[in-house]
């Protein structure tokens, strides 16, 4: 492994650890408080509680929570319902931890097992997981550590009691923030996140050294805009597990995540709230349609925004960067909610669309033409269900589901709880399209033929139902078992779970399947993913004890009105 050192030597055994690392150590900013204004009453809701409203001990029967002191420093936070606390001992090899209604898989040994094979260190201290251990391939980049690729396996330490790889790994790419980023004479924005770093070792002179890749050498140059955000979402993970505020209190990191938000909130032409990205800025890493105003991007710029703002200290500098998220967070909201928003009322509110209207009057603010609808969306539309959309821009509505998306705006809130419910009613009515014979669908539906020409540019890893042309991604269990729990509906994650356990193991921890239904092992995937280890475990894990949501998810934000009923008379 060219570069890179991995320590293959280090114990496969998870260790039997004393928690005493609980959700109760970061609760949620009494944003009433910090911005002098009154949050309305919640909602009701006439479907099922979600996560956040129910006791702990629904879904975790005979679990007895160890509560810890909590840090004096942590008075401006107030306690909130997903501020929930896990047993004393985590789930591992020795020891695996079981309720009434839960038994640990055979497969679980090997994945903690594969996953510790992956980890990466820098100077004697681990910082990370490599992408993929799959030695039959050529390497390109996969023995990197990547931003995005290392979240599952951070959640899966922190859950498992190990914090200190999580803690390196947020300071080393800290520092790596910090450099000098040029991409040809065109220089980056000073907080831009890397995508990867990989570590180098000079036998020679004995020494270690970082490289990071911003864009530079990555296929098409483009920039990671999700890297920043899911920095700031594992910071507060880390928080949250740990009780532990002193690392977001840092200089550094605070400064880090300022610089970040800068990039997001400065000001320009934009008429949205949105972020406007290039293709191939987040997990779909190649050029797919999803230039514009990806879903996936805006789940997590809005995530990370609530995640900012409870982390920021109060001083002269964070104030400013707060009162501009809580503006941003609710144009946001309101927009996400109104014009991404698809249903079945929506989509034949579309199909009747006037064009060419003119002045704030208009309905179709947009002016999307209503024959550009695909077919596909009229059969694949339930009649209980709905689903964020991938991309709204002038006169162009991308109708693809993105997983992703969808579950980071349940867990980030973004979606109200109705439609939070509307989204796993998609995913139930629309399991086989959805899920198959392997969780989960990337985007549905491919795209195919002279529109995947057009679109891809003739791509041939993401030929139809391939890669993230329809490809189906066993990391994205996790999410699903995260969005799952919040809504009260573990059963739909316990069967996409034992899906995938059927196969993973089997196959090698495929990065991804092929086909329509997730059949078969991608075609060009790399065996030994470690993303795909780390989702499986985190899967599991928090269906084993669902207090660990508390680390990803985030309550409703009681200030940011829900969805109304649209008016003519609406402007921007």
């Amino acid at each position: 492994m060219s570069g890179l050192t991995v320590d293959l030597s280090r114990n496969g055994n998870v260790r039997n650890v004393d928690s005493h690392c609980t959700l109760s150590g970061v609760d949620e900013l009494d944003f009433s408080k910090l911005l002098e204004r009154e949050r309305p009453r919640p909602l009701n809701m006439d479907r099922q509680r979600s996560f956040d409203e129910r006791s702990i001990n629904e879904l975790s029967i005979g679990v007895s929570p160890r509560l810890t002191t909590r840090p004096e420093n942590t008075s401006r936070f107030i306690d909130h319902l997903d501020s929930v606390y896990s047993p004393g001992k985590r789930s591992g090899l020795n020891t695996p931890r079981s309720s009434s209604d839960f038994e640990t898989h055979p497969i679980v040994a090997e994945a903690w097992e594969a996953l510790r094979r992956s980890l990466v260190y820098f100077r004697g201290q681990p910082v990370g997981t490599i992408a993929a251990l799959d030695n039959s391939e050529e390497k390109f980049n996969y023995d990197q550590v990547f931003v995005r690729d290392f979240i599952p396996s951070a959640l899966a330490f922190l859950m498992n009691g190990e914090p200190e790889i999580v803690k390196n790994f947020i300071l080393k790419t800290l520092r790596l923030q910090s450099w000098e980023k040029k991409i040809d004479r065109f220089q980056l924005g000073e907080g831009v996140m890397p995508a990867s770093f990989k570590v180098l070792h000079d036998p020679v002179r004995n020494n270690e050294t970082l490289i990071a890749d911003f864009g530079e050498s990555a296929i098409g140059r483009v920039a990671p805009v999700d890297s920043g955000f899911w920095w700031i979402i594992l910071l507060r993970a880390y928080t949250k597990s740990t009780g532990d505020i002193s690392l977001a209190e840092m200089p550094e990191c605070q400064k880090g995540m300022r610089l970040i938000l800068s990039l997001c909130l400065s000001e320009g032409f934009d008429t949205f709230p949105t972020l406007l990205c290039a293709d191939g800025c987040c997990m779909i890493d190649r050029r797919m349609g999803v230039y514009g105003y990806p879903m996936e991007i805006q789940a997590l710029f809005f995530m990370a925004l609530r995640c900012a703002m409870l982390l920021l200290k109060q001083d002269e500098e964070g104030k400013e960067f707060v009162e501009r998220i809580a503006k941003r967070l609710h144009a946001l909201s309101f927009h996400m909610r109104s014009y991404f928003w698809i249903d079945l009322k929506q989509l034949n509110d579309i199909y009747r669309y006037k064009t060419e209207e003119y002045s704030h009057t208009a309905v179709n603010k947009f002016n999307v033409i209503p024959d550009s609808l695909p077919e596909w969306i009229f059969d694949f539309m339930p009649t209980h269900g709905g689903y964020f959309i991938g991309n709204v821009s002038p006169a162009r509505m991308d109708f693809r589901w993105f997983c992703l998306g969808n579950c980071v705006a349940i867990l980030s809130s973004l979606a109200t709880p109705e439609q939070s419910m509307a989204i796993m009613d998609l995913i139930e009515s629309r399991w086989e399209e959805l899920v198959g014979e392997m969780p989960l669908k990337v985007c549905y539906p491919a795209i195919e033929s002279h529109e995947w020409r057009i679109i891809t540019g003739c791509d041939p890893k993401n030929t139809r139902w391939s890669y993230h042309n329809g490809g189906s991604w066993p990391v994205l269990l996790w999410l699903l078992t995260a969005a799952c729990i919040k809504t009260g509906r573990p059963q739909i994650a316990r069967r996409a779970i034992e899906l995938a356990e059927n196969r993973l193991l089997k196959d090698n921890w495929p990065e991804y399947y092929d086909g329509k239904l997730g059949r078969y092992i991608g075609k060009q995937a790399r065996k030994f993913q470690t993303w795909s280890v780390a989702g499986y475990l985190v899967a599991k894990m928090m269906l084993e004890d669902p207090s660990h949501l508390g680390m990803v998810s985030l309550e409703e934000d009681k200030q940011m009105k829900p969805l109304l009923k649209r008016s003519n008379s609406w402007t921007f």
